[in-house]
């Protein structure tokens, strides 16, 4: 059996995607995210499950900074589809739930149901916790905003479920490992992930991105990002559609080194859709 890595408690989104991805392998919770890596690096787990970005709040800004120091590679992605349920202890009646609590974040993305019914809103240090919480507290009064799995772990009622305003909420999860996944060139489907630092030259991004233009690469996503909080060290962020190995691929990414002092790729696994 497989150790998978996630950040949060049992019941946490994480640990949901982990059971959606490896249903037959043990999910273990780690607090932070450094906590998570370090769990794959140590070996104290096969694999970490981080989210990289989400439909509704973007990019998972701490990711960013942690995966290119990491060591670890990308092996492969999963987009989660994140429901909100309102859960209470055994026995809750929706009408007598008088205050919610969870993440600020899921409170923000359920506002028309808790306006709704006029809930009292609790910020939490997170989502699983408080269900936990609601479950140690043992007050019809109260419930929490979480995921199903959270429910069933900590043995409350599911009063109401997809409440969240959007319907649209998803989260892209990244499968991480101390070796790269062993793909092979021109296959189909296939994700490239690298970060890279352009050289403080007149038009060098422009330039560097030229190559995939040219050579017939589609970019799925470029984000940059400030390096140690200095202004002229921008390193970006990049998926493209192919492998390393591909000769498109490889003749944008030679060009790429031109305009660039460096490049890290970070991963090379199969794509998925959303």
């Amino acid at each position: 059996m497989l150790k998978v890595a996630f950040q949060g408690e049992k019941g946490a989104f994480g640990h949901a995607a982990v059971n959606a991805v490896f249903p037959n392998d043990e999910a273990l919770p780690c607090v932070t995210f450094e906590n998570t890596i370090a769990a794959v690096q140590n070996g104290d787990a096969d694999y970490a499950m981080v989210p990289v970005e989400n439909s509704l709040y973007g990019r998972i800004t701490d990711i960013h900074h942690i995966l290119p120091e990491s060591g670890l590679k990308i092996i492969g992605e999963h987009y989660h589809r994140v429901n909100m349920c309102l859960l209470g202890i055994k026995g809750t009646a929706l009408d007598e739930v008088e205050e919610v609590q969870s993440l600020s974040v899921a409170l923000g993305q359920c506002r028309k149901f808790i306006r709704d019914h006029n809930l009292n809103a609790i910020n939490a240090v997170d989502t699983a916790g408080s269900a936990r919480e609601v479950a140690e507290h043992n007050d019809k009064r109260r419930a929490a905003i979480a995921s199903k799995l959270a429910g069933e772990i900590y043995g409350l009622d599911l009063l109401a479920e997809d409440i969240e305003d959007e319907d649209h909420n998803t989260t892209r999860f990244l499968v991480m490992s101390r070796e790269m996944a062993d793909v092979e060139a021109n296959t189909p489907d296939i994700k490239t992930t690298f970060v890279f630092r352009v050289r403080n030259v007149p038009a060098a991004l422009y330039k560097a991105m030229g190559g995939f233009a040219t050579n017939g690469v589609n970019m799925t996503k470029l984000e940059s990002y400030m390096v140690d909080g200095n202004f002229t060290a921008t390193q970006f962020y990049a998926d493209i559609e192919g492998h390393p190995d591909d000769l498109s691929v490889r003749f944008a990414m030679e060009e790429l080194e031109f305009f660039t002092d460096y490049i890290n790729i970070l991963g090379v696994y199969p794509s998925k859709k959303s």
